[in-house]
């Protein structure tokens, strides 16, 4: 089974880079399959990683930033795949 889990945060305003810098360096005491790291508008940075593991595994995650780097507490969710499609999938 294909786990992801997405973390997403809202920079300080004009301290978007900074987050995105932050949240890239992170290292997560593990490999996971894959790992994506997105920016928005609004200073939001949203990281995805994907995980061979059953839902309710126990997971490395990123942990909070700086409060003084973010607006409000990180999102976090957790989704099971159910298909994959594409190229090269």
């Amino acid at each position: 089974m294909t786990v992801a889990l997405m973390w997403e945060a809202r920079a300080v305003p004009g301290r978007g880079g900074e987050l995105l810098e932050w949240a890239r360096s992170r290292d997560l005491g593990a490999e996971p399959l894959r790992r994506e790291a997105l920016r928005a508008p609004q200073d939001r940075v949203l990281v995805i990683t994907w995980w061979d593991a059953p839902y309710d595994a126990e997971l490395p995650e990123l942990p909070e930033p700086a409060a003084e780097l973010v607006t409000r507490p990180v999102h976090r969710w957790r989704f099971e795949s159910v298909e994959v499609t594409g190229p090269g999938r």
